[in-house]
């Protein structure tokens, strides 16, 4: 498995990153220690959870048990050292009541939190999971409205780094990230850091697919000139890319099946978008899963695609296109199906 660079910090992560969601709900504490272990046998040493995990659906009883899955196996296995272990706090998107937006004070707590389930002392990459302000993301760009926001987060922003800080230099944190954010949010969070010498963000977890573009336009060359790369999650589409909706299909178990409208991501022209991908990665010979996350392996900016599954045969899949390489032909086919349909959903 290759590496790359986690974007100033000096830490290299698998190019693959490991998604942990589904632990706790769709899968069991065996399953996930199984796709731990495959995981780490393919040489993915990058792991993603989050104290929001796990989801489908996100319920204050389940909140930090995907986390606590994650400590399990490091209990059981060890080699905490071996890996780069990434975890969020949840802030507005919390499932908890009372667990408000992310503060300085609000990281002191919630990091103790993820620390103790992960029975780990400290964290690679701890994330903003959801910006206090709101944000486009999850279909809300369809109403998204900035003007509503009210100027100015530096106190904010400060607030937060001045805390990281601090635990960075406890040693409970590394790096800090930051997750669905913006392009203007990720550009103030860097403009604080660097006029208070606080830590300085290092990726940025939004949601890219084929069917799900954004990240292309400012977010890329933000990425590009500042070092901040991208932490892709859902390259699937929640599922959508890997083949089993194909016509229409709603498999049994699938999360589909859990969830009719899957984040708003299942529209007509999303399925149709869909098929025709399907139909492209057939006709090169590849399997739709493996190709999909190999396309968010070319992409520039990409730190690494995040692959989530719910058993260890879809994992296979995923973690195989770290050993394929797509073709100009292929890639050429890509553009055309994106000229067809640029906003799925």
């Amino acid at each position: 498995m290759r590496t790359r660079p986690l974007g100033r910090t000096g830490i290299e992560v698998s190019e693959i990153c490991l998604g942990t969601m589904t632990w706790g709900t769709q899968n069991t504490e065996a399953e996930g220690h199984a796709q731990m272990d495959l995981a780490l046998e393919r040489g993915v040493t990058f792991w993603d959870t989050a104290e929001l995990y796990p989801v489908n659906p996100v319920r204050a009883e389940t909140h930090g048990r995907t986390e606590e899955i994650v400590g399990s196996w490091l209990a059981s296995r060890g080699g905490r050292d071996g890996l780069v272990l990434a975890t969020k706090i949840a802030g507005a998107g919390s499932a908890v009541p009372g667990s408000g937006q992310i503060t300085g004070a609000r990281i002191r707590e919630a990091l103790d939190g993820s620390l103790r389930r992960m029975k780990t002392d400290y964290v690679d990459l701890y994330q903003l999971h959801w910006p206090n302000r709101g944000h486009y993301h999850f279909r809300r760009m369809w109403s998204y409205d900035p003007s509503t926001q009210t100027r100015g987060m530096a106190a904010e922003v400060e607030d937060i780094l001045e805390e990281v800080g601090r635990q960075v230099e406890a040693g409970k944190i590394r790096a800090i990230g930051l997750s669905n954010e913006t392009a203007w949010g990720t550009a103030e969070f860097l403009r604080v850091a660097e006029a208070a010498g606080l830590p300085r963000v290092a990726a940025i977890q939004n949601e890219y697919s084929l069917l799900y573009r954004t990240f292309d336009l400012d977010l890329a060359e933000l990425a590009h000139h500042e070092e901040v790369g991208l932490l892709a999650y859902s390259p699937l589409a929640a599922g959508l890319l890997s083949g089993k909706y194909t016509g229409g299909a709603l498999p049994d178990g699938s999360r589909g099946a859990i969830n009719p409208q899957m984040g708003g991501r299942r529209t007509e022209t999303a399925l149709a978008a869909s098929d025709a991908y399907v139909a492209l990665a057939c006709e090169h010979g590849l399997d739709p899963v493996t190709f999909a996350v190999a396309f968010c392996l070319t992409r520039p900016f990409m730190t690494a695609p995040i692959v989530g599954a719910t058993s260890v045969a879809q994992l296979e899949l995923s973690l195989a296109a770290s050993e394929i390489a797509l073709s100009e032909d292929l890639l050429l086919g890509v553009d055309q199906i994106r000229r067809t349909y640029p906003a799925p959903f």
